[in-house]
C-alpha cells in the first residue's frame, strides 16, 4: 500500500478512569459511551468538517483539515460535557481528556501514523478530565483567530519523542472571565529514581465496616513498597487527600510528582475477600500489571500481609522492566549512570551479552564511583565470565571482580540489593561465606520482600552445604516473584535437591533452568552429574554435549562449594557423564 504525508490538525480524545468506570458498571459504560458518540462527539467531528481516523476503546483519533476547526470541536465537545453529567453520580460520570497537535502525518489507506499523531496522543496523556491541551504548532496558528484563553503548562518531555513539547491548556474566554478557574496546582519534576503512589483502595463491598480493611491493605502495600530502596514511594497521608474521588491517574501523576501509579478494590462476600490491584503508568495510563488475590478474613492481619508481600514481590520486577524500557528510548547522548545500568541488566542474563552489560557497568561507574548497584552488578559480571571460561585473563578478571564487589559493599548502607549482590559475589571470590551469609540475611530483615534476596540466601546456604535451607530460601524467592528470572533460582534448587541426593527433583528443576536460559553452562553441569548419578548415562552425555557448545570447561573449579561431598558428588557425576573421554 503507498504512503503519502500531508500537514493536518490531529485530535486525540480518551475517556478519564475508563479502567476503574468499566471495572464498576462494564455494560453501563459501554452504553453511555455509545450515547456519547452517537449523541455529541460524532455530530460535532461533522459539524466541524473533521474526519474519525480510527476508535481505540476508551480513545479515538481525529483528522482536521483545519486546525481552528479542531480546537473549536474540542472546545465544543467540552462545554456540552457537563450538562449531559448532570444528576449523574461523581464515579460514574464519562469525562473526556483531549490532545492536539499540528503536524506532518504519514497517511496508509484510511490511517495515519507519524510525530504529528504521537505527539497528539502524548499531549491528550497529559491532559485533566474535561480539558483540552494543545501543542505548541497549534497555539501560534490559532492563538490570534479564536476568543479562546491559552495557559502555557511549559515544556514536557513526552513518552518517545526525543525533544520536549511546549503544552498549551484551552479555556472558553467567556466562561474564565465570568469565574476565573483556580491555577492548576503545579506539575511536580520526578524524583531522580522510580516513584510510585499507591492509591486509596476502593471497597466494591458495600459495607462500611470494610473501610478500615481496604484502608490497613493499603498501608501494608506502602509500606512493603518503602522497604525497595531504588524506589521513592508516597507518604500514605498524601495518597490518602484521593480517598473517596474518582480520580484520573494521569492527574495524580502531575500532582503527586510520580511515574507510577498502583490501584486497587477490595470485594468482600460472606468470610471472603477478593483484593485486585493494577500497576499503571501515570504519563499515559497504560496497564503494566494486574492481579487478583483471594482469601479468607478469619485472620484479617495475615491475609493483609501475604497479599502486601506478593504485590511487592511482583512489582519489583514489573517496574524495572518498565525502567528498562523507558531508558532504552533515551537519546545516547543523554545517559546517566541509572541510565547506564538499566541497560546493562537484561544483558547480564544472555552469556553473549555479558562483556557488553559489564561494558556499560563500567562506564556507570566513571560517572558515579559510589554507585552501588552498578558497582555490585559488575562484580558478578566478572564472576559470571570466570564462571562460563569467557574471560580473556582470568587472574586479572578475578582481582577486578573482588575490588567492584569489595567497594559495592562500602557504600551498600542499608540498600539490600547492593548488600546481596555484593555478598553474592563476595562469596564467589572466596571471602568468609558465613560473613556473607550474616550480609544476605541483613539485606532480608531491611526488606523480607526482596525476591533475589531470598534467591541469594540459597544460593550462599548451598555453597555453605546446607542444601535443605537453600530450597526453602528458593521457594519463598519463587513465591515473591513466580514469573520474573526464575531460572536461576530453579537452577540453585535443582543443585539443592542434587546435593540432598534427590536427583529427580534435581533433574525437572535443572531442566526448567536450561528452558530459560540455554546459554548459562551451570545447569548443564550438575543436569549431566545428576543423570549419571541416576544411571542415565546417554541423556548424561547428551548434556555434556550440549554444554560443549557452550563452553570448553566441562569441568570446572569448584572451590566455591565449602563441603567437599558435595564438590566430590559433582565431579564424580561429571567424571560418569563424560564417560571415556575422562
Amino acid at each position: 500500500m503507498s504512503q503519502t504525508r500531508r500537514l493536518a490538525a490531529i485530535l486525540a480524545a480518551d475517556v478519564a478512569g475508563y479502567s476503574r468506570l468499566m471495572g464498576a458498571d462494564e455494560e453501563g459504560t459501554l452504553e453511555r459511551l455509545k450515547a456519547l458518540r452517537s449523541e455529541l462527539v460524532d455530530p460535532k467531528i461533522a459539524e466541524h468538517h473533521g474526519r474519525l481516523v480510527k476508535t481505540t476503546g476508551d480513545g479515538l483519533l481525529v483528522e482536521f483539515a483545519s486546525v481552528v476547526d479542531a480546537v473549536r470541536c474540542a472546545v465544543a465537545v467540552q462545554q456540552a460535557m457537563p450538562e449531559r453529567n448532570a444528576g449523574v453520580a461523581p464515579d460514574s460520570r464519562i469525562e473526556l481528556r483531549i490532545g492536539i497537535n499540528l503536524g506532518d502525518v504519514i497517511v496508509e489507506g484510511d490511517d495515519l501514523y507519524g510525530d504529528g499523531v504521537n505527539i497528539a496522543a502524548r499531549i491528550e496523556a497529559l491532559a485533566d478530565a474535561g480539558g483540552v491541551f494543545v501543542s505548541n504548532t497549534v497555539h501560534d496558528h490559532v492563538r490570534d483567530r479564536l476568543p479562546f484563553v491559552f495557559e502555557d503548562l511549559g515544556e514536557q518531555q513526552v513518552k518517545n519523542i526525543a525533544r520536549p513539547v511546549r503544552v498549551y491548556r484551552v479555556r472558553d474566554a467567556n466562561s474564565a472571565g465570568k469565574s476565573p478557574a483556580p491555577p492548576p496546582p503545579p506539575v511536580l519534576p520526578l524524583p531522580d529514581k522510580p516513584s510510585i503512589a499507591v492509591l486509596p483502595f476502593q471497597n466494591m463491598s458495600g459495607d462500611p465496616e470494610q473501610e478500615y480493611f481496604a484502608d490497613g491493605m493499603v498501608e501494608e502495600i506502602t509500606t512493603a513498597l518503602s522497604r525497595i530502596r531504588w524506589l521513592f514511594v508516597i507518604a500514605r497521608n498524601s495518597s490518602f487527600t484521593y480517598k473517596g474521588q474518582a480520580v484520573d491517574v494521569k492527574q495524580v501523576g502531575r500532582e503527586l510528582g510520580v511515574r507510577y501509579v498502583l490501584e486497587g478494590s477490595v470485594r468482600k462476600a460472606g468470610g471472603r475477600v477478593r483484593i485486585t490491584a493494577q500497576l499503571i503508568e501515570a504519563s499515559d495510563g497504560a496497564h503494566l500489571w494486574a492481579d487478583r488475590f483471594d482469601g479468607s478474613l478469619e485472620d484479617v492481619f495475615d491475609l493483609q500481609d501475604k497479599v502486601a508481600s506478593s504485590v511487592a514481590g511482583v512489582i519489583e520486577p514489573a517496574l524495572q522492566a518498565a525502567e528498562i524500557a523507558r531508558s532504552a528510548s533515551r537519546p545516547t547522548s543523554d545517559l546517566t549512570a541509572y541510565d547506564l545500568y538499566l541497560r546493562a541488566y537484561p544483558m547480564f542474563w544472555v552469556s553473549a551479552q555479558v562483556p557488553e552489560a559489564l561494558q556499560l557497568l563500567e562506564q556507570a561507574i566513571e560517572r558515579d564511583p559510589r554507585y552501588g548497584p552498578a558497582l555490585a552488578w559488575a562484580a558478578i559480571c566478572c564472576y559470571r565470565l570466570l564462571q562460563d571460561g569467557r574471560s580473556v585473563d582470568p587472574e586479572t578478571q578475578r582481582r577486578k571482580g573482588h575490588d567492584f564487589a569489595r567497594r559495592a559493599l562500602e557504600v551498600a548502607g542499608d540498600d539490600p540489593n547492593v548488600l546481596a549482590n555484593a555478598a553474592d559475589a563476595l562469596s564467589w571470590f572466596g571471602e568468609d561465606i558465613g560473613a556473607m551469609m550474616a550480609v544476605a540475611d541483613r539485606a532480608l530483615a531491611l526488606n523480607p520482600n526482596y525476591a533475589r534476596g531470598w534467591h541469594v540466601s540459597g544460593v550462599l546456604r548451598l555453597q555453605a552445604g546446607q542444601p535443605e535451607i537453600a530450597i526453602e530460601r528458593g521457594e519463598a524467592a519463587l513465591r515473591l516473584s513466580p514469573r520474573a528470572r526464575v531460572g536461576s533460582t530453579f537452577f540453585m534448587m535443582g543443585s539443592a535437591h542434587f546435593m540432598c541426593r534427590q536427583f529427580d527433583e534435581a533433574a525437572a528443576r535443572l531442566r526448567i533452568a536450561i528452558q530459560e536460559n540455554p546459554t548459562f553452562a551451570e545447569p548443564y553441569r550438575v543436569l549431566a552429574a545428576c543423570y549419571a548419578h541416576m544411571g542415565r548415562l546417554d541423556d548424561a552425555r547428551e548434556i555434556v554435549a550440549r554444554l560443549r557448545t557452550i563452553t570448553t570447561e566441562v569441568i570446572r573449579e569448584l572451590r566455591q562449594l565449602h563441603n567437599p561431598e558435595n564438590r566430590e558428588l559433582l565431579l564424580s557425576g561429571l567424571r560418569l557423564a563424560m564417560g571415556e573421554e575422562t
